[in-house]
């Protein structure tokens, strides 16, 4: 019994100097899997994920991501010099990738590789709004998002396993094997993903802004958002995502905030938003 509350200890000394510094936000989080580990693991597994789907190439859409993602990376790169991070991404290996697929969706992995399906191309309509969606997912992975979630997951876990040592009663750790799977999941990690989206979303105004982008669009992008999904989403609290509603009054908040911060930088007027 001793051995094991020692090496638990062990284990939670371990994750608890196993952070990192959020260079938007100078918080600590969890760093579990270091960038030297996850960037070529992600790497590896987006050449694989092109190889496998039908990519887009040499049509105005295609030309137009790669426009907007090569944007908001030197957005991100003045960002963060200014901030006192010049170094930051030398470890990014950017790239811009449209593949056709119907799912309304994007992302980024950690270290800069990104799609964009075909799918989401009708509900942004316009350039801006596609700065908007990429302001978004090269956020999560400038914040180290995916690190953190992988770095929870592996304490959530690790909960569960400390649970089990120290409960030596069969049927007491049945019960708190129900009770934590529930309370783990609904009251920390569902929270903890909705908290890295509104960060994201406040990241990738700032971004858009100092790309050149009106930030005001975000908010009538994610209307555009609901309309298309069709008010088919989970209650919020059991949700990985913030509701449609709250991230449209979140965005509106934001958006004087991100004008300001673009004007840090120079940037006074928007490209104008139309269509593309």
């Amino acid at each position: 019994m001793k051995l094991n509350k020692l090496t638990l200890t062990l284990v939670m000394l371990a994750v608890f100097f196993s952070c990192s510094e959020n260079p938007f936000t100078g918080k600590k989080t969890l760093a579990l899997v270091p960038n030297s580990q996850l960037f070529p693991t992600s790497f590896a597994q987006y050449n694989q994920f092109l190889g496998e789907n039908r990519v887009v190439n040499n049509t105005t859409e295609a030309e137009m991501i790669t426009r907007v993602g090569q944007r908001i990376a030197i957005a991100a790169e003045r960002w963060l010099t200014a901030n006192g991070q010049p170094g930051y991404l030398n470890d990014y290996k950017w790239e811009y990738n449209l593949v056709q697929d119907d799912a309304v969706n994007a992302w980024c992995m950690p270290g800069g590789k990104i799609v964009f399906y075909t799918g989401i191309l009708p509900v942004a309509q316009n350039e801006t709004a596609i700065a908007a969606i990429m302001g978004h997912e090269v956020a999560h992975a400038l914040a180290n998002h995916g690190q953190q979630r992988m770095s929870a997951g592996m304490v959530q876990q690790l909960g569960a396993v400390a649970g089990n040592v120290l409960i030596q009663d069969e049927q007491k750790a049945a019960l708190f094997n129900q009770a934590y799977g529930v309370g783990s999941q609904v009251g920390v990690m569902l929270p903890f993903s909705r908290s890295h989206e509104t960060e994201a979303d406040r990241i990738g105004l700032y971004l858009m802004a100092i790309a050149g982008y009106n930030p005001d669009e975000a908010a009538q992008l994610w209307v555009r958002m609901g309309q298309a999904s069709g008010g088919q989403a989970p209650p919020e609290f059991l949700s990985t995502h913030p509701s449609n509603q709250t991230r449209i009054n979140n965005l509106k908040q934001l958006a004087p905030n991100a004008k300001a911060e673009a004007k840090k930088f120079g940037v006074t007027q928007f490209r104008p938003i139309g269509k593309y």
